[in-house]
C-alpha cells in the first residue's frame, strides 16, 4: 500500500487541480442526489423482539393510528384563579383551539382533557406515522398556536413525538466555540496561518460530503435523525486528526529539506498509511454496533462509519493535493515561526521535553503503572451505579417550549401523565377482556388512572391508557411496568385467548436500556476482538494489541464514570447546562464505546507506528519508546485537544443526547492522548520490553504482511529525516534500559 500512496501523493502534489477537481466534482454530485433522491431521517427506536415492539406492530397492523406519532398542546388561562371550568371565554377559547388543530393537514383526530383543578388543558394531537410527514406540518401547528397566542389570553405551550422528530434545536454556540478554539490551536501548534486552515478546510469539506450522504443511506436503512449530528461531532474531530497527522509529517519533510512533491509522496507513504489504519480501525469499531439487535443503532453506526470514511479519503487524496499547491509556503514565518518552526537540523525544544518526558516515565516505569492503572479505575469505579434510560422532554431547559409543557402537565395532571403506558389488545379472539384489563390496571398502586382509549367498533385491537404514579425517569416507573408485564396482566387473561402487550414511551425506553445491557457484552468482545486482530497485522505483536484494548478499555469504563458523576450525580451538571439529573440515555454507551475504542486506536496506531519505525531500524525497545513519544506526542496532544474542543463545543447543546456524548467522547480522548498514550504506554511498554514485539513464527507465516511504516518501500534509510536525534542525551540505548 506504502508504494501505491507514494506515487498518488506525488502525482496529486504535482497536478492539485486534477485532484481538487474530482472532489468538487464528487460533491457537487452527492449533495444533488442528496437533495433529490434522499430519505427523509426517521425517528423509530424500534427494538425487534421486545414486547414494547410488539404493541407498536399490533396498533399498526390495525391502522388505528395510535401507531403514529403525536403532538400535545398544553393550555393555561393567563389569569390567576380562572379555570376551564368556570370561565367560559377560556373554554370559548380552548374548543376553538382544539378545532382549529383538527383542521390540520394529515390530522388523524385531537383529544382534550382537563384536569381535576381545571387549571390546566391537554390537547393531543394524532398524526400518521413518520413517513407521511415532513416539517411543513410542524410548522403548520406551530402557526395555529401563534394565531390562538394572538387573538386569546390563554398560556400555549407544546411538545410531544412531532417536535421530537421535526423540531431543529437552537444553534448552539459551543459548537462555533469548539471549532474557533480548534483553529487556535493549530495556529499555535504550526506557527502558520495556511498550515493551520487546511486541516480545518479537508475537514468541513470532506463533512459536507459525508452528511449529504446520509440522507442516501436512508434509501437503505432506517436512519435516524439524530444521526446527522453525532457523525458531524465524529467527522469534524477525525477529520482535523488525520489531516493533522500527515501536515505535522509532510512539515518534518519539509524541514529536512525534502522538496514539496516528494515530501507529500513520502508523507502519504508513512503517516498517510497508519491514517489509512487507524481510519479502519474507527469503522471497524463503529460497525460493531452492528451486533446491538437495536436496527436503529445500526443504521446510525453505518452514518457514522460512512462519514469517518469519507474523512479518511479525503485525507489521503484531498489534502495532498492542497499540500502541492501550498508548496514551500507551509514553513512558519515571522514571530509564529519563532515559537512553532522546526529546525532542519536535530529537534525543536518540544521533542526534546516530550523525549526527556518518556525517558523519565520509563526510567520509574513500575510506579507510573500502577498509578496511571488506579486512577483510571477510580474513575470507573461510578460505573458500577450506572443506570440506562432515556431522558423525557422534563430535561431540556425552561427556554423550550416542551420543557414548559412538561412541567404543566405534570402539575395538572400528575407525574405520570408525561409518559402513559399504552397498553395494545388483541381482541379478535376474546373482545370482552376490555373491562377487566382496565379494572386490573387501575387497581396497581402504580398506576394512577387506566382508561380505554375510543376505537373503531369493527377494529379487532383495543387501546387502554394507563398513567402511571411516578415519572418516566423514576426507577419505580420500570418496577411498576416489570409488574404489569409479569403479574397483573397475565391474571387478568388467565384463561382467555386475548394477549396483550404494553408499548408507549415509557416501555419502549426500558425495553432499549434492557436490550443495550445484554448486547453491550457481545458488542465488547466483538469490536475488541476485531480491532485486536487489525492490531496484530499491523504491528506483528501478540501482546501490543492486548495491551492496547486492555488501557482502552479502561479509558471508556473511566469516561462512563464520569457521565454516571455529572449526568446521574449532578456533580459539576450546571457547568454544561443541566438543570435536573436525568439516567444515561440507553443507547449511548453503546455509541460512546464503538467510537472511542475506535479513537483510542487513532491514537495508538499514530504512537506504535513510529515506536515500531524505530524499534526495527534500532533493535532497541527503550530508545524506541522514548524517540517514538518525543516525535509524536507534540502531534498527539495537539490532536487531542482540538479533538476535545470539538466534542466539549456539541456537550453545551440543549439536547441531552449530545451532551452526555460530548462530555463523554472528551473526557475518553483528553484521559486516552495524557494518562494512556504518555504515561500508561511507555511504561507498560518499558516493563515488557522485546516481549512487546514477539510473534510466534506460525503466527508470522500465517498473517498478512504490512509494512506500516512504509519507508522500506519507498524510502532510501540514508534519505529518511531524523528529527531530534537525542538518543545520547537521554541514555536510552544500551539494553533498552532507559
Amino acid at each position: 500500500m506504502s508504494r501505491l500512496l507514494y506515487r498518488w501523493g506525488r502525482w496529486s502534489a504535482t497536478r492539485p487541480w486534477s485532484a481538487i477537481g474530482a472532489w468538487v466534482l464528487l460533491c457537487v454530485l452527492v449533495v444533488a442526489a442528496s437533495a433529490g433522491f434522499g430519505k427523509q431521517l426517521d425517528d423509530s427506536m424500534a427494538a425487534p423482539g421486545t414486547d414494547s415492539q410488539a404493541a407498536a406492530d399490533l396498533l399498526a397492523s390495525a391502522d388505528s393510528g395510535a401507531g403514529g406519532l403525536t403532538a400535545y398542546v398544553v393550555a393555561t388561562p393567563g389569569q390567576d384563579g380562572v379555570t376551564f371550568v368556570d370561565s367560559r371565554p377560556a373554554r370559548v377559547d380552548l374548543d376553538r383551539l382544539e378545532s382549529a388543530l383538527s383542521e390540520l393537514p394529515k390530522t388523524l383526530g385531537t383529544t382534550q382533557e382537563v384536569a381535576p383543578d381545571g387549571r390546566v388543558a391537554l390537547l393531543r394531537v394524532q398524526y400518521p406515522e413518520i413517513g407521511e410527514l415532513a416539517t411543513s406540518d410542524l410548522a403548520a401547528l406551530k402557526d395555529v398556536l401563534a394565531e390562538s397566542r394572538a387573538s386569546s389570553s390563554l398560556q400555549l405551550e407544546a411538545g410531544g413525538d412531532l417536535y421530537f422528530s421535526f423540531e431543529q434545536p437552537p444553534a448552539n454556540v459551543g459548537e462555533v466555540v469548539g471549532l474557533v478554539v480548534a483553529a487556535v490551536i493549530l495556529v499555535v501548534a504550526f506557527g502558520s496561518l495556511l498550515a493551520a486552515g487546511l486541516p480545518l478546510a479537508v475537514a468541513l469539506f470532506g463533512l459536507l460530503v459525508g452528511a449529504s450522504l446520509i440522507p442516501l443511506l436512508g434509501l437503505l436503512l432506517d436512519v435516524p435523525v439524530w444521526a446527522p449530528v453525532m457523525a458531524a461531532m465524529v467527522g469534524l474531530g477525525v477529520g482535523i486528526d488525520y489531516a493533522l497527522f500527515l501536515l505535522s509529517r509532510h512539515r518534518e519533510y519539509l524541514a529536512a529539506g525534502v522538496p514539496a512533491a516528494e515530501s507529500v509522496g513520502r508523507s502519504l507513504a508513512t503517516a498517510g498509511q497508519a491514517v489509512v489504519f487507524a481510519g479502519t480501525t474507527v469503522v471497524v469499531a463503529i460497525l460493531g454496533l452492528a451486533f446491538a439487535g437495536l436496527p436503529f443503532v445500526t443504521a446510525g453506526g453505518v452514518a457514522v462509519a460512512a462519514v469517518v470514511l469519507v474523512m479518511v479519503l479525503a485525507a489521503i487524496t484531498l489534502l495532498p493535493a492542497l499540500l502541492g499547491l501550498a508548496g514551500q509556503r507551509l514553513q512558519a514565518r515571522g514571530l509564529l515561526a519563532r515559537r512553532g518552526k522546526e529546525r532542519r537540523r536535530g529537534t525543536d525544544a518540544a521533542v526534546l521535553r516530550w523525549s526527556r518526558w518518556g525517558a523519565h516515565v520509563t526510567r520509574h516505569a513500575a510506579a507510573y503503572a500502577v498509578a496511571g492503572t488506579l486512577l483510571l479505575l477510580a474513575l470507573a469505579a461510578p460505573v458500577l451505579a450506572l443506570r440506562l434510560g432515556l431522558p423525557d422532554q422534563g430535561s431540556y431547559p425552561q427556554e423550550r417550549t416542551e420543557r414548559r409543557a412538561y412541567d404543566l402537565v405534570a402539575e395538572g395532571f400528575g407525574p405520570g401523565a408525561t409518559g402513559p403506558m399504552v397498553v395494545a389488545v388483541d381482541l379478535s379472539r376474546d373482545p370482552s377482556v376490555v373491562e377487566p384489563l382496565v379494572s386490573a390496571l387501575a387497581a396497581d398502586p402504580g398506576i394512577a388512572s387506566a382508561a380505554a382509549a375510543p376505537v373503531e367498533a369493527t377494529s379487532d385491537v383495543a387501546v387502554i391508557i394507563a398513567q402511571p404514579t411516578t415519572t418516566p425517569q423514576d426507577a419505580e416507573t420500570v418496577r411498576t411496568l416489570d409488574r404489569l408485564r409479569s403479574q397483573v396482566l397475565p391474571a387478568a387473561l388467565a384463561g382467555s385467548p386475548a394477549t396483550a402487550h404494553v408499548g408507549g414511551y415509557t416501555a419502549t425506553m426500558s425495553d432499549l436500556s434492557q436490550r443495550v445491557e445484554e448486547r453491550l457484552p457481545i458488542i465488547l468482545v466483538a469490536v475488541v476482538a476485531m480491532s485486536y486482530q487489525l492490531l496484530m497485522v499491523l504491528f506483528r505483536s501478540v501482546l501490543v494489541p492486548l495491551k492496547a484494548a486492555a488501557l482502552n478499555l479502561l479509558s471508556v469504563a473511566a469516561s462512563y464514570g464520569v457521565l454516571v458523576m455529572v449526568f446521574q450525580w449532578g456533580w459539576a451538571a450546571s457547568l454544561i447546562g443541566l438543570e435536573s439529573t436525568v439516567p444515561i440515555i440507553s443507547f449511548i454507551p453503546l455509541f460512546m464505546f464503538a467510537i472511542l475504542f475506535g479513537l483510542s486506536m487513532d491514537y495508538e496506531v499514530f504512537l506504535l507506528s513510529r515506536v515500531r519505525e524505530e524499534y526495527l531500524r534500532t533493535g532497541d525497545n527503550g530508545y524506541a519508546v522514548v524517540r517514538g513519544i518525543g516525535v509524536t506526542a507534540r502531534t498527539i496532544s495537539c490532536g487531542a485537544a482540538i479533538m476535545v474542543s470539538v466534542f466539549v463545543g456539541f456537550g453545551f447543546g440543549d439536547d441531552p443526547v449530545l451532551k452526555m456524548l460530548g462530555l463523554g467522547l472528551a473526557t475518553a480522548v483528553f484521559l486516552d492522548a495524557t494518562l494512556v498514550r504518555l504515561v500508561l504506554v511507555p511504561a507498560t511498554m518499558k516493563l515488557l520490553g522485546d516481549a512487546n514485539w514477539w510473534l510466534p513464527a506460525w503466527l508470522d507465516r500465517l498473517l498478512p504482511k504490512l509494512d506500516l511504516d512504509g519507508a522500506a518501500d519507498t524510502l532510501p534509510a540514508q534519505d529518511e529525516p531524523d528529527l531530534g536525534r537525542q538518543a545520547p542525551q537521554l541514555e536510552v540505548r544500551g539494553g533498552g534500559s532507559a
